[in-house]
């Protein structure tokens, strides 16, 4: 074999077998058969929360925006696995981690800034108390 023919064919330098080995570990390959359970999923997932809503199914409106939050985390996972092919293999693991990162970011942000405004309305307006029986009057500051 000829230096030229083991050039083309990736054997004489070592690049060829790293760089299959690469397109290994790059995750999952798109099937059509994956592109369909994901889309059925996600259909599925967006068709239940319609069918709380408008079905009322449940009586307190604060049960079914808990179900949709529940539903739509799901939904989420659906998407990054189906779609997206993120696995905990992708890219040699740094997706996942990336994705923890970001997912630790938003929940420190919105915990934090649920926990900021709580307080504020708390202390910062303590004289504002409805009155007992009326939703709309508002009593003088409490005396000590």
């Amino acid at each position: 074999m000829s230096a030229q023919d083991q050039t083309m064919s990736g054997h004489g330098d070592g690049h060829g077998h790293h760089h299959e080995h690469h397109e290994e570990e790059i995750g999952p390959h798109a099937t059509l058969g994956g592109y369909l359970t994901g889309f059925v999923l996600s259909v599925f997932l967006t068709a239940i929360p319609f069918w709380l809503v408008m079905g009322n199914v449940f009586d307190k409106s604060s049960t079914t925006a808990v179900a949709i939050l529940l539903i739509g985390a799901v939904q989420i996972v659906v998407h990054m696995i189906y779609f997206l092919h993120m696995n905990a293999k992708s890219e040699g693991g740094w997706n996942m981690l990336s994705l923890m990162f970001t997912l630790v970011l938003v929940v420190i942000t919105l915990s934090g800034s649920l926990w900021v405004m709580y307080h504020l309305n708390t202390n910062m307006m303590p004289h504002m108390r409805p009155m007992p029986g009326s939703g709309s009057a508002i009593l003088p500051p409490r005396s000590q």
